[in-house]
């Protein structure tokens, strides 16, 4: 017996102009489902001609009420949740309205995320994560550093979002994302090193080992994907993440790779790293979460694989550097005093 080919959606993304929530929309149009963006209509003139789009204030969502109950979306998925309140003005706004909400949540949300920039005190956290891991205990962990982040935490929205008695919730904890349209520039530090053709990029040796989850923007895309179409993601909660979790110094070589640079990672001592690139987190604590669960459960595999992620990336990142460079940031001159002192210098981690 033939099986039916799955219904199509109408789905409302809160956000998606930019980068993580573009290639979301960009992915389900592309599967046949019907996508409307709200946004504030600052950016996205240019997007997908499928795309439909309701123009308003995040802060306000409520206000939007009928706007939204007369569109009648199936799914909504919220790329700008910051803040407690943008939890709840989620859940006020659609229950009643849609059967099910995806919240895009962050990998730092776990306890050795706080441990790694230095809010959480207490031994090191094993690794890897699980949907189960513990969490941060101190919330809000921006406060004092970014004042514009000065209420945002993930913590609490998913508890609005997955606490919700009416209104069934999903969230997707997402790792460092990298791709076209990355407007932080994840690859570029790296990459104008290997482009101005340095002979080393220097790595403290602690730097060098230590494991942080990434994902590629595309792949992310069809795990959200997944998780809108599939109604087992009900209730559930998943972390998205490259198998296997590369070392910053394999990390580094997988770049230059791609980039075709034929220099090579050398690894320094603790306190060896020139002054213009302070480390400002812990390495000891790595961050390197499971993605067993999204992959057992709902079937995700990377359709991009690395290499190839890496060259797209690449790419975008040449032809749209950041607008702004800090010259401080490239101190040649400094990272050859440290390559100059150095005698056999280990490249063996």
């Amino acid at each position: 017996m033939t099986k039916p080919p799955p219904k199509k959606l109408n789905v409302l993304i809160i956000g998606g102009t930019r980068f993580i929530g573009f290639a979301a929309a960009k992915h389900l149009i592309g599967l046949g489902h019907t996508v409307t963006l709200f946004h504030r209509g600052e950016t996205g003139k240019d997007l997908l001609p499928d795309l439909r789009h309701i123009h308003g204030d995040r802060k306000k969502l409520t206000t939007y009420r009928d706007t939204f109950a007369k569109l009648s979306p199936d799914i909504v998925v919220d790329m700008m949740l910051v803040t407690e309140a943008d939890g709840q003005g989620l859940m006020e706004t659609f229950r009643g309205i849609v059967r099910r909400v995806v919240a895009i949540s962050s990998c730092d949300v776990y306890r050795a995320y706080g441990r790694m920039i230095g809010i959480e005190s207490g031994p090191i956290e094993p690794m890897p994560l699980t949907e189960d891991s513990l969490l941060r205990e101190k919330l809000y962990p921006y406060r004092g550093t970014i004042e514009r982040l000065h209420d945002y935490d993930k913590i609490p929205i998913e508890a609005c979002v997955m606490s919700d008695s009416e209104l069934r919730g999903t969230v997707l904890r997402l790792p460092m994302v990298y791709g076209p349209q990355d407007y932080q520039h994840r690859l570029f530090p790296y990459l104008k090193r290997m482009d101005d053709k340095r002979p080393a990029i220097i790595l403290d040796e602690t730097v060098a080992q230590w494991r942080g989850c990434r994902a590629y923007v595309g792949n992310v895309a069809e795990a959200i994907a997944l998780v809108v179409t599939d109604d087992r993601a009900a209730g559930r909660i998943f972390n998205v993440a490259e198998e296997p979790t590369l070392t910053e110094a394999e990390w580094v070589e997988a770049i230059g790779k791609a980039a075709g640079w034929n220099g090579k990672v050398v690894i320094v001592p603790e306190g060896k790293q020139p002054d213009h690139s302070p480390e400002e987190f812990d390495a000891h604590q790595h961050l390197e979460t499971d993605s067993i669960r999204i992959r057992y459960e709902l079937g995700f595999e990377e359709q991009v694989p690395l290499d190839e992620a890496l060259v797209q990336t690449i790419e975008w990142e040449r032809a749209n550097p950041p607008a702004q460079i800090d010259p401080k940031q490239f101190d040649y001159e400094a990272e050859d005093k440290v390559l100059d002192e150095l005698s056999g210098p280990r490249t063996d981690l």
